[in-house]
């Protein structure tokens, strides 16, 4: 009998340091979710802050409103050229060219970094060339782009591939070669070829590092995108920025920023969703 009722006395004591733990494992996760909406809406808040400040100071003069604009007035502008379709044509264009350019970017670092770890030899011949190609400023790439090619979406899509490919090249090869050697030897030893050792450790281990370098390199393509089109562009949202600073229609060019505020940011998220969903 008292070894029974020890018994049920430390299974007692089991349940209730369980339901201690369990209670505190939802306090902490309450806690988080409590500050992660703190941080949602008191960013909401700081931005609508700094919209109302801005319309403020517009509408009693303490800044120009011909120089930096105005919510009201830049809306009013959104809402004017999405009804004759002509934003929704530069958006269009502009998201077209980032896409191709920066699909263009991951294929072709993808093999290189891969080509370069088959053959290490001539990964290490290329790295100082790599290095010295990605700390120049591509925008002095950009005018012999143009008299290479001319003008038109390819320059563009050249440009955009330029200032990301040789980063992400450099980036993926180092990754690559820093593969734990403990598991490719495993590999070695129980009779694999370099390509099951590629395609089995090598490349899945990276997976985490590729989502990483997406991330970077989508607004990267977006950069090199709005470049080309700053020189080359008849059409997009880089050409709208250049043509309102031309003829002093200020709130088409702060309106073109904030369009490609937003589509960097969605791109991001879509990005961020992606690389959740994988790490589950």
């Amino acid at each position: 009998m008292k070894i029974r009722r020890n018994s049920c006395k430390n299974n007692d004591i089991i349940k209730t340091e369980a339901t201690v733990l369990t209670a505190g494992q939802k306090n902490f996760l309450r806690s988080q979710k409590l500050q992660k909406l703190y941080i949602f809406w008191s960013r909401i808040l700081l931005f609508a802050a700094f919209l109302m400040l801005w319309q403020v100071s517009a509408d009693l003069g303490w800044i120009d409103s011909f120089y930096f604009s105005s919510p009201i007035a830049i809306l009013q502008l959104f809402g004017h050229d999405i009804q004759d379709m002509s934003l929704l044509s530069h958006i269009g264009i502009t998201l077209w060219e980032s896409g191709v350019s920066f699909l263009l970017i991951i294929i072709l670092s993808v093999l290189t970094a891969t080509f370069f770890w088959f053959y290490p030899s001539l990964g290490k011949m290329f790295e100082p060339f790599l290095i010295v190609l990605n700390s120049l400023p591509k925008s002095a790439l950009a005018p012999l782009i143009i008299v290479w090619l001319g003008t038109g979406p390819r320059t563009i899509i050249l440009c955009g591939i330029s200032v990301g490919i040789f980063g992400c090249i450099l980036n993926l090869y180092q990754s690559f070669a820093q593969t734990d050697p403990e598991r490719l030897k495993l590999i070695e030893t129980l009779g694999g070829s370099k390509l099951q050792a590629f395609t089995k450790v090598v490349f899945p281990g990276n997976i985490p590092t590729f989502i990483s370098l997406s991330k970077v390199n989508i607004g990267l393509a977006l950069v090199g995108v709005i470049i080309g089109e700053f020189l080359a562009g008849r059409k997009g949202l880089g050409y709208l920025i250049i043509y309102g600073s031309q003829v002093f229609k200020l709130d088409m060019v702060i309106l073109s920023i904030v369009i490609l505020c937003v589509i960097a940011m969605v791109l991001y998220g879509l990005l961020n969703l992606l690389e959740k969903k994988i790490s589950y």
